[in-house]
């Protein structure tokens, strides 16, 4: 492109210059008309730190065992829920300028609009930690109250929450401990009653019941040993005395009892040899308990003394004597073997009934013990969690601090003039240019001797350029860009009255757009 084409161009520019600065001025003036209509907002800011406990979780750990970011997080849920913002809206009086009062719902979703959080962690994750509360109002004033109120709210939720949390963890433990002391003292009532009433089943004194059990086992070896014994003198006696011819008129030994005296002494000696629960011994005893039920009772000693005396034998009453005192043993011997045998009954039904008592026992002992254990880790719990609340209740544990409080800002951020005028310009003067391009693209009047040859395909001989008087040339470009030149003039006062009547020029295009979203 050659120095003919840059002169043609910029001598194009020049002719449509009118049009560039028309729109370039026409926009310019509704970017300043937007800086002045648009409604000011501030952003005030408040400063919250949140810090990691005071105290080292080796030495007390807090009930509430959240992080800084955690914490923040549910705080800015909580100031952010419905009910909060609309009491945070009319303490601070925030819409009480209204025409008309909003709804709720719209209530709640301005203030949520204009609340804003930010969080800025100091060191690496986990420690501590700033949030940023911002809120967005017209007045400074407005927006500094309303911060530091939202984060006076912040502060006193964060307290409350950890301190109920505390607090609820410390009456949950308490009822555990209250639930578990009662389980244990009903189980170990149960305990004592069953014990109580198996007193002579109760494992403890097994042993010492099956020492029992010995020993009269043996004593009962013992007394039936001697029994055979002295049957066994018994019938000696009166074999002796029989064969002797010194005993008159008494009755010989019958079958019964002479098998009887036998039997006795196979007893003495297989107790020598065998145990009581052998089944030969069952098996004698047997025989001579039922051999004796069958046995006659022999005539009363009173009698036999006086038929004895009548007959006035000298060595019958002798007899006598040795059979008394044989018989009166035998006597002894019957009744102590019935208390020793019931005795021993007893104690082997006791002894039987031992394994299912000490399964219960242990079941009943087993369940003190698993209680006793969850007792004892509810008081540990409870000590634990009451250390806790002292902490939360003391604010040793991880807490907020109001860090900086919120100031009245001196400058709005928005709207940003600079930015939308500047922003303006330079579309106005984008739009001016692509009007000329546009222009000259859509003008197919041939005006320099390249567009007649693109044209004709064959090189003109010579052009004949459009000669003018000197004074057609300012009377044509008037004439051409005159309505141009009259809405850049237009543009001027506009401008000046948007910048002197800003309100009310904003309360009207405010009202404007208010009518057309309406219909």
């Amino acid at each position: 492109m050659g120095n003919t084409d840059v002169r043609f161009y910029i001598s194009l520019l020049v002719r449509r210059l009118p049009y560039v600065l028309a729109i370039f001025l026409s926009v310019l003036l509704l970017a300043i008309i937007a800086t002045r209509v648009l409604p000011t907002v501030y952003s005030a800011d408040a400063r919250i730190l949140a810090e990691n406990p005071q105290i080292p979780a080796e030495l007390a750990r807090s009930t509430v065992p959240t992080g800084p970011a955690e914490q923040l997080q549910i705080v800015q849920q909580l100031v952010t829920a419905r009910d909060n913002l609309l009491t945070l809206a009319r303490n601070l009086d925030l819409y009480g300028d209204a025409e008309t009062m909003p709804a709720d719902e719209d209530i709640v979703a301005d203030m949520k609009a204009r609340v804003g959080f930010e969080q800025m962690p100091l060191n690496e994750p986990g420690g501590a930690m700033i949030l940023n509360v911002a809120f967005q109002a017209r007045d400074p004033l407005v927006a500094a109250n309303a911060a530091n109120e939202i984060a006076s709210m912040i502060l006193g939720l964060n307290q409350q929450q950890r301190t109920n949390r505390a607090g609820s963890t410390v009456k949950f433990f308490d009822q555990e401990v209250s639930k578990l002391g009662t389980s244990l003292n009903q189980i170990e009532a149960d305990i004592l009653k069953f014990k109580n009433a198996n007193k002579d089943t109760l494992p403890e004194n097994l042993e010492f019941r099956r020492s029992q059990q010995s020993l009269l086992q043996g004593r009962l070896a013992g007394l039936e040993q001697e029994e055979a014994e002295l049957r066994s003198r018994r019938s000696n006696l009166i074999a002796t005395y029989a064969s002797a011819g010194q005993l008159t008129g008494a009755a010989p030994v019958t079958p019964e009892q002479q098998m009887l005296a036998d039997l006795n002494r196979a007893l003495a000696d297989q107790l020598a040899i065998f145990s009581e629960d052998s089944p030969s011994i069952v098996s004698l005893r047997a025989r001579i308990h039922a051999l004796q039920s069958r046995m006659v009772m022999p005539q009363p000693k009173s009698d036999q003394k006086a038929e004895k005396v009548e007959d006035g034998a000298p060595s019958s009453f002798g007899l006598d004597l040795q059979l008394s005192d044989v018989d009166n043993r035998l006597e002894a011997i019957a009744r102590e073997k019935t208390d020793i045998a019931r005795r021993v009954s007893d104690l082997t039904a006791s002894i039987t009934a031992t394994p299912a008592s000490e399964t219960m026992l242990n079941s009943l002992e087993r369940n003190r013990e698993n209680i006793q254990t969850q007792y004892n880790n509810a008081i540990a719990r409870r000590a634990e969690a009451s250390t806790g609340e002292q902490i939360e209740m003391r604010a040793d544990g991880s807490r907020f601090s109001l860090l900086e409080a919120a100031t009245p800002p001196a400058s709005p951020i928005s709207p940003r003039s600079k930015r939308i005028i500047l922003m303006g310009a330079v579309l106005g003067l984008g739009l001016g240019l692509g009007l000329v391009v546009l222009l000259e693209m859509m003008n197919r009047t041939v005006r320099r001797p390249i567009e007649l040859m693109r044209l004709s395909d064959v090189p003109p001989l010579a052009v004949i350029p459009d000669i003018q008087a000197p004074g057609d040339r300012p009377q044509a470009f008037w004439r051409g860009n005159a309505a141009v030149l009259m809405i850049s003039v237009a543009v001027l006062p506009v401008l000046a009255a948007a910048i002197s009547y800003r309100e009310p020029l904003g309360i009207v295009l405010r009202r404007l757009l208010a009518g057309l979203s309406g219909t």
